[in-house]
């Protein structure tokens, strides 16, 4: 969760070259995610795992222990993936899920050997969250932004300070705003995302307006929107057997939705609700389409009977 999908098998086709050729040298522990954005990205596992790890919604890393891997094994696979035949590489997502708290030295030696072999490279990405930033000086942003690593996903999840407890993110909204800005001063593109019905039916609608808040404060240049949901091996799962967690239908997590958006004041902000997780499909620029989107929202509601919301079996859970 948290903006997130396991890479597919196609892509993992792309990156060991096509059938006959030499084995890869790119090695992948345990299974990849990586943002839907990121689907023609290189994906180059800098890190294992996730130095954070207690989300209690997050499934993804919890069968990792966090390390960073040797920068000369990178190097290696960054030549490996150049000698390939196949469209030049433009994009690469450096995974696991905190690239970031690795040591700037490492990240710039990534970025120098990226550069020096990709002439079409054009972005360079990763996650971070909100305790990478906190160690991140606003200097070393601006110095790994200007070596190429340009744009940053970060999972905001909630605005809302017991929505964020419940969560287990490590930070409260106020800590979250500090972060997140930090990144923005140093000029890298940040990319959100928020949970959909984390505060349940009960905090709803505080839970929407709060995160449009705490995401005005930021002023992203995308963010997103995703539903949670219960993955096995997670406290969120555990407290769903225990009948602890409050499934929130299509129609109210439009409604939410729609709290969200008519509640976000944002200038040039690309919003989408593209991951596999949502109901519903939308997109826009903010605050050019944020009319046509609540307009959307409201015709949802008041008429669910007629909307063909996303059946569970194709949400890619």
């Amino acid at each position: 969760m948290g903006g997130l999908g396991p890479i597919r098998r196609a892509t993992l086709a792309m990156l060991e070259g096509p059938p006959g050729a030499s084995p890869p040298v790119i090695s992948y522990e345990g299974t990849l995610y990586r943002p839907p954005s990121e689907a023609r990205s290189l994906i180059l596992q800098a890190t294992i795992g996730c130095s954070y790890n207690e989300c209690a919604f997050c499934a993804m890393y919890r069968d990792k222990r966090f390390r960073v891997r040797p920068l000369d094994e990178l190097v290696a696979e960054i030549d490996w993936a150049a000698a390939q035949p196949g469209p030049e590489v433009d994009k690469v997502f450096l995974a696991d899920g905190d690239a970031l708290v690795a040591k700037p030295k490492f990240l710039l030696g990534i970025l120098e050997a990226l550069r020096g072999t990709f002439p079409m490279l054009r972005r360079v990405s990763c996650y971070a969250s909100p305790q990478a930033l906190q160690i991140r000086s606003v200097e070393q942003m601006v110095e790994l932004r200007e070596a190429g690593l340009t744009q940053y996903y970060l999972g905001i999840e909630s605005g809302h300070d017991t929505v964020l407890e419940q969560l287990t993110k490590g930070v409260d909204a106020a800590e979250m705003i500090r972060v997140a800005n930090k990144a923005q001063e140093a000029g890298v593109k940040l990319s959100t995302m928020i949970l959909l019905g984390a505060g349940g039916r009960e905090l709803s609608r505080d839970h929407a307006i709060a995160s449009a808040r705490v995401v005005n404060a930021i002023g992203p240049r995308f963010v997103s929107t995703l539903v949670m949901t219960p993955v096995e091996g997670t406290p969120l799962a555990a407290a769903d057997e225990r009948g602890e967690f409050d499934h929130m239908d299509p129609v109210e997590l439009a409604a939410e939705l729609r709290e969200f958006v008519a509640h976000l004041e944002l200038d040039a902000t690309i919003f989408r609700s593209n991951h596999a997780s949502n109901y519903l499909t939308l997109a826009g620029t903010l605050p050019k389409d944020k009319q046509r989107l609540v307009e959307t929202l409201d015709a949802v509601l008041a008429h669910p009977d007629r909307v063909r919301f996303v059946p569970d079996w194709m949400r890619g859970l």
